[in-house]
């Protein structure tokens, strides 16, 4: 243990942990997550969606409708302005890259070597996903031990963990205000935003795994749009996303392939 400490020591990267002041089951779950990989954390308080008040300057409720079919929800929200908050914390440290985490997450032990691993190859990318809810197809571009870096040609959901630099840290909190897409969408969505991602495959975060009940989707049934009109502008918003996305991350799959010749 003492060795993983030190390894992780040696890391350029501030772990922040999400977790609501209610939470205390959670936080306690990822406080022995934590210690079994070796990494020091500092705790950032989520914001509860449940105190939050429409209308709100940092929710564009039209958006939400329009992009992804859905009313006002704060609980949403609240995990949004939490990811934020978290951002911005690091931004107003001296840590070059960030690891975030959801506290209903469970961590492999041998994170710490991965990402050191991954750093190694920093220029290819400003947020490295290790987490995902989906089963979506990675296309490997550089073998990382047991895992890859890799490319996912289709979107991917869940933010249980991920790993920033600055660039894509200022970038999300520069353009990703206010909310239009849950989280977990808004930066899946990098090209447009402004910088590289990369995920690593298999996971070395398992998220949703800990027996917790949502705190957002909850009240899914509530926010949710039923009529089928919402398709008429979500629609071609999908559409438009998922078309770009294979075909920028085609590119980019392509060319690692050549760079990095995994």
């Amino acid at each position: 243990m003492r060795a993983a400490l030190d390894t992780a020591a040696a890391l350029p990267l501030l772990t922040l942990v999400i977790n609501m002041d209610r939470a205390t089951v959670r936080m306690a779950h990822m406080r022995d997550e934590l210690a079994r990989a070796g990494l020091s954390y500092q705790r950032i308080a989520g914001v509860d969606g449940d105190l939050l008040k429409a209308p709100h300057p940092d929710f564009c409720e039209r958006s939400y409708r329009h992009l992804h079919g859905r009313r006002w929800a704060p609980r949403e929200l609240g995990c949004y302005l939490s990811h934020i908050k978290a951002l911005q914390t690091f931004l107003d440290s001296d840590a070059e890259y960030a690891l975030i985490l959801e506290d209903d997450v469970r961590i492999d032990p041998g994170i710490v070597t991965v990402l050191q691993s991954a750093l190694a190859h920093r220029r290819h990318w400003n947020l490295l996903r290790l987490s995902t809810v989906n089963s979506g197809k990675w296309w490997p571009v550089r073998r990382l031990g047991a895992t890859h870096l890799a490319v996912c040609l289709t979107r991917e959901k869940g933010a249980g963990g991920y790993v920033v630099d600055r660039l894509a840290a200022r970038k999300m909190v520069d353009r990703l205000l206010p909310m239009r897409l849950a989280w977990d969408i808004a930066f899946d969505l990098e090209w447009l935003i402004g910088f590289k991602a990369l995920g690593i495959h298999p996971m070395v975060i398992e998220q949703n795994t800990g027996g917790f009940e949502t705190q957002i989707q909850s009240d899914l049934a509530r926010i949710k749009i039923r009529s089928k009109l919402k398709y008429l502008t979500v629609g071609p918003f999908r559409l438009l996303t998922e078309s770009s996305r294979l075909l920028y991350r085609l590119y980019r799959l392509l060319a690692l392939k050549l760079l990095l010749r995994a």
